[in-house]
């Protein structure tokens, strides 16, 4: 199966775009299950690929994992968010992400799928991205004149695979830091987007998974977030596997990901009442 169709997240020029070429315009392709499939509405991931910002692992961090989830009964959305080499910085990456949130939830009767059971997930500076929209939503404006601005941008589940969780330190991604913030970024938004400070109770249920053996984005990214997410008292788990590398996403060639990775994703959704199937709210 592939995408029923890609849609520009905006109708007209996005939010501080630059210009009209493909680059200044960020996309959603959609991916949903056979409707013969489902006797409810499908819950749903809008997929961050990473690339430090820099660029988009589309496929193996996108489109392979929307499949997957496809074949499985359950709705995805890959993003195609705006990038640094093409000279966007924050906020537009954020402001790509929550739409891409709305633009699901505004759709979501037309798509057969559930409105509250709608999650991201992201890879890489694509879980950094995930992880902001994870700490940092709204309830829509009622007010708008656009109907999916009246949209909550807040996900209803995170999953933050081999993820940039912070900006600072010793063990910042320095790369993702420069391309999400600028040159010189200003020291109070790199305290704003190290997303472990950014944990309330409100946060949603969040899953990480990460390799021992990363040494791009160092475990201990994954680790301080679950660390926030516990003393918050939201619901969480960390998956570690003792291989994989970074970046290992799924349907690479060669494979470098832990077997059955997906799999144990898959259960922990299945456990939280995100998978396919009647939901438990």
């Amino acid at each position: 199966m592939t995408a029923a169709k890609t849609l520009p997240l905006w109708n007209g020029p996005a939010p501080l775009s630059h210009g009209t070429e493909p680059h200044d315009i960020p996309t959603l392709a959609v991916y949903l299950p056979e409707k013969s499939a489902r006797s409810t509405p499908a819950p749903a991931i809008v997929i961050c690929p990473g690339g430090g910002y820099w660029e988009l692992q589309m496929e193996a961090e996108g489109h392979h994992i929307a499949q997957w989830l496809q074949d499985r009964g359950m709705a995805a959305f890959v993003l195609k968010y705006r990038l640094a080499r093409d000279g966007y910085h924050h906020p537009a990456q954020m402001l790509d992400a929550q739409r891409a949130v709305r633009l699901a939830r505004r759709h979501a009767a037309e798509w057969n799928i559930d409105a509250i059971r709608l999650g991201v997930m992201g890879f890489s500076a694509g879980g950094h991205l995930a992880s902001t929209v994870d700490t940092h939503f709204d309830a829509g404006n009622p007010g708008a004149d656009d109907p999916i601005d009246r949209q909550s941008s807040r996900p209803d589940f995170a999953v933050l695979v081999y993820a940039v969780i912070f900006l600072d330190g010793p063990m910042a991604e320095s790369g993702t830091t420069k391309n999400f913030l600028g040159t010189h970024p200003d020291p109070a938004l790199l305290e704003k987007f190290s997303n472990q400070k950014q944990v309330t109770p409100q946060t949603p249920p969040t899953l990480l998974v990460t390799a021992l053996d990363d040494l791009v984005v160092r475990p201990e990214h994954s680790r301080v977030m679950h660390a926030a997410l516990r003393k918050a008292g939201v619901p969480s788990e960390i998956q570690d596997y003792p291989t994989g590398g970074h970046g290992f996403g799924y349907g690479r060639v060669p494979d470098q990901s832990p077997e059955g990775w997906l799999d144990h994703v898959a259960g922990w959704l299945r456990q939280h009442g995100f998978w396919p199937g009647p939901s438990k709210t």
